[in-house]
């Protein structure tokens, strides 16, 4: 018996999903691009020269780019050493629950609901809802807005007001923020533990709390998100796991997407915090055992924020960071590296890009997979741990 890894580096795209114009993302390539202002000197924040991502470049990489849009990432394609392709999403969505779910053999069975870029954003019943949970006469807010500019802006008047600040992106999602101290983080988790319901009937994907703290000039967000995310409908690699007697460990936020749905276990934290947790799943995790991680900080940081130089820095941190861990694992083990959608930090506005995803396979030897699905990875997972699949995807190996 063998153990598999799944690691999801969020919104870490390789371009050229064939469907991209659709959303308007024709010709981004979070990859391809990054590499493209390194290698021309255009990323030099923190960083310098040509993106430099030995080990995945190892593992199939740069080949994977190239497969998906064409695109020649500057010092990479080295000969792969490991099983490396493509995956295309047919879920119609480019957010994170559509991606994990896609990825976990599950595509998103409807179309998500979406609130317009208008203000008010909201439906006056939803507005209402939120006042009578939160027993506030109002909200802020209202609007599609990014979440560090929308506290740095209405944070004060938060703090005078009480009032929760209410705001949504072009994803599938209402997000709250409000102060840790003055408002009260619990008291933050209950207004969007109370409100899901009602959203989720709209097939709006997730209500997100964004704590923070400070003052005015100083806000900050904390580490205590929570997403609380519609239930998926139907079998993932996850409950298929836990059901077969399996131990499901869930890194990062894998446990609100799936709202804990097959995970016996959770550890969050930052990415830092998170390679550490990795590094004691590989060591610990029993024989047949799932472990499903995602790295959030290339979206949240650097993607949405349209930091070349930050998102730079961070794909050079994972890549140094995950080589003593895929040389640490077992024989018989499998460890994927995908991702879930891409985020072009060189696109225009700051919301989420249509791509492919690389996928990249350590522990199956050199293997070209090609153009694959991204449900493609959760049947590979399964079929390696001796289970049978959800209905969607083929195993690759």
């Amino acid at each position: 018996m063998s153990r598999v890894f799944v690691v999801v580096m969020d919104s870490v795209g390789c371009g050229g999903a064939p469907d991209a114009a659709e959303f308007g993302d024709a010709g981004a390539n979070t990859l391809g691009h990054i590499a493209e202002e390194c290698a021309a000197g255009r990323a030099e924040e923190g960083r310098s020269g040509p993106l430099r991502l030995p080990v995945m470049d190892a593992l199939g990489l740069g080949q994977a780019v190239a497969l998906s849009s064409g695109a020649q990432m500057a010092g990479m394609g080295a000969a792969a050493q490991g099983a490396w392709g493509a995956a295309t999403e047919v879920s119609r969505g480019k957010d994170t629950p559509s991606g994990h779910w896609e990825l976990s053999g599950l595509p998103v069975p409807w179309d998500w609901h979406y609130f317009p870029d208008a203000e008010p954003a909201f439906p006056a019943d939803v507005t209402a809802k939120v006042c009578e949970i939160a027993g506030t006469e109002g909200i802020l807010g209202n609007c599609h807005a990014s979440g560090t500019e929308v506290i740095a802006r209405l944070g004060e008047a938060h703090q005078e007001s009480g009032w929760p600040i209410c705001y949504t992106s072009a994803d599938s999602v209402f997000q709250i923020a409000a102060h840790e101290e003055s408002f009260g983080l619990e008291r933050l988790l209950d207004l969007c533990r109370g409100l899901a319901p009602m959203l989720h009937e709209m097939k709006i994907g997730r209500v997100i709390a964004r704590p923070f703290v400070g003052a005015p000039g100083t806000y900050a967000r904390t580490q205590n998100r929570r997403d609380f995310a519609i239930t998926p409908p139907g079998p993932t690699m996850l409950t298929i796991a836990q059901e077969a007697g399996r131990e499901v460990l869930a890194i990062g936020k894998i446990g609100d997407i799936f709202s804990m749905q097959g995970i016996s276990r959770v550890v969050k934290g930052t990415d830092a915090e998170l390679m550490g947790h990795l590094a004691d799943a590989v060591e610990d995790l029993p024989e047949g055992g799932l472990c499903f991680a995602n790295f959030v900080e290339f979206d949240s940081l650097y993607g949405h924020r349209r930091d070349v130089s930050g998102y730079a820095r961070a794909l050079e941190w994972f890549d140094g960071a995950i080589g003593p861990i895929l040389a640490a694992l077992r024989p018989g083990d499998l460890m994927i590296l995908t991702a879930d959608h891409g985020n072009d930090p060189t696109w225009r506005g700051t919301e989420h890009t249509r791509e492919r995803v690389p996928v990249l396979i350590a522990g199956a030897g050199a293997l070209p997979l090609g153009e694959v699905a991204f449900a493609d990875v959760s049947a590979t997972a399964l079929a390696h741990l001796g289970l049978s699949p959800t209905p969607h995807g083929k195993a690759l190996l």
